[in-house]
């Protein structure tokens, strides 16, 4: 399993906490610092069956900015929302775990965080 957090979100920390006391398996990707490529999205919300929409967070600064609220939500529309969220990655929700199975999971819930472990020792 992987997880993306941002150490500063209180969300993420209590799913690291969940991993951590269950002894699961995880590699951590601090995604503000290695910040995924268009591609890398791509495959992640392939594996999450979401749109980048789905994922954006629109109460930040940078989406207020950019005018997101405006923006199309189609499949004409898509690419340019992962440019924005490859550009300004503090807009991607938090934590995504990718489990071994293929899926992924946005695990602001301890039972996503669940769903998630399941998906990984199964």
């Amino acid at each position: 399993m992987e997880i993306w957090i941002n150490p500063a979100c209180s969300k993420c920390r209590s799913a690291l906490h969940l991993l951590d006391e269950e002894g699961a398996e995880y590699t951590v990707r601090r995604y503000l610092e290695d910040v995924p490529t268009e591609d890398e999205i791509r495959a992640v919300l392939d594996r999450l069956g979401l749109e980048p929409w789905d994922i954006t967070r629109t109460a930040e600064a940078a989406a207020k900015e950019l005018g997101l609220k405006d923006w199309a939500r189609d499949e004409a529309s898509r690419g340019r929302w992962i440019a924005a969220l490859a550009a300004h990655p503090k807009l991607i929700q938090r934590p995504i775990i990718t489990a071994d199975d293929g899926t992924a999971v946005v695990a602001r819930t301890p039972e996503a965080v669940q769903e998630a472990m399941a998906r990984s020792t199964s």
